[in-house]
């Protein structure tokens, strides 16, 4: 909607008209925050001299009061709805579940280490956890390592819950993205990306080095060469495809992550052709291995 900016030193015009779009003209169903978030003006006017014309406001400084309560209150709740947006909750829950995993790893080590010293038969890593969380302590050193061993393997559970509950929204949130790059990956690129309107907005050479940032970052400073790929090596196409090829393989792949992420945010809707191009650039990609197995062959 117009600005008081916008509108200061110009003519009323016609008064009934604008304050008809006024912000502070608002219906039974809507309130000042709704019209600031949501209606418009067909052209601008002397919204404060309109304002107290209609009554709305007593005088000038009342009515930049009232638009400032309006402003605020229309702020908070749209960041309020963007915070509980899909892709939102795909980036806290990724991020949650990587901290578990981790922190069950880290912890899991300390048990390992520690339930050696009391248990013969004590395991190692998250698994030994598990086993150890169901055994029957005996004396005060016992209980803490039984004690610790269940934080580990409660952890453990809830990094598995996350990622089910990733694998459930990912597809909802991203249907293009989570079908191409898989739920999880769907998920952390948006969560290293901030969002999926800030995914959607990168180049694709950018996506795809997201999470080798230190890596670029060295490549810039003259320490190292410039990364293939970041966190997309996880992709079966990137991953499964021999170390020359790779480069091919991962610029391909963020090419259509690029155009699925933008398609997922401006249009929501689900575009199957994108798994077939992509399949179908990536045969073209592994194809040259063959060929040159075949060449050699040959020789």
């Amino acid at each position: 909607m117009t600005t008081d900016d916008d509108a200061a030193g110009r003519a009323p015009g016609d008064a009934a008209g604008a304050e008809a779009a006024a912000w502070f003209a608002v219906g039974d169903d809507e309130s000042p925050a709704d019209r600031v978030r949501d209606g418009t003006a067909a052209a601008p006017a002397d919204w404060p001299a309109l304002a107290v014309e209609s009554g709305a406001a007593t005088d000038e400084e009342d009515y930049y009061e009232q638009l400032r309560e309006a402003t605020v209150e229309a702020t908070r709740a749209a960041v309020d709805e963007r915070e509980r947006a899909d892709d939102r909750q795909l980036l806290h829950a990724v991020r949650a579940m990587d901290d578990a995993e981790r922190v069950a790893n880290e912890l899991a080590e300390r048990v390992s280490e520690w339930a050696g010293t009391l248990f013969e038969d004590a395991g190692t890593g998250v698994d030994g956890c598990v086993a150890l969380a169901e055994r029957d302590p005996e004396g005060p050193a016992e209980e803490r390592v039984v004690s610790l061993a269940t934080r580990v393997a409660d952890l453990a559970a809830e990094a598995d819950e996350l990622e089910a509950f990733i694998e459930s929204r990912a597809p909802v949130a991203a249907p293009n993205l989570a079908a191409l790059a898989g739920p999880v990956l769907a998920a952390r690129l948006i969560s290293l990306a901030g969002g999926l309107e800030p995914l959607a907005k990168k180049p694709s050479g950018t996506l795809q080095v997201l999470g080798a940032e230190d890596a670029l970052f060295a490549h810039l400073r003259g320490h190292g060469s410039s990364p293939k790929h970041g966190v997309i090596y996880t992709h079966e196409y990137v991953r499964g495809t021999r170390p020359e090829d790779r480069g091919s393989a991962s610029r391909a792949l963020a090419g259509k992550l690029t155009i699925a992420a933008r398609i997922d945010h401006y249009s929501g809707d689900y575009r199957p052709e994108l798994e077939a191009e992509l399949d179908e650039r990536m045969q073209t990609i592994r194809a040259r291995a063959e060929d040159d197995d075949g060449g050699a062959d040959d020789e």
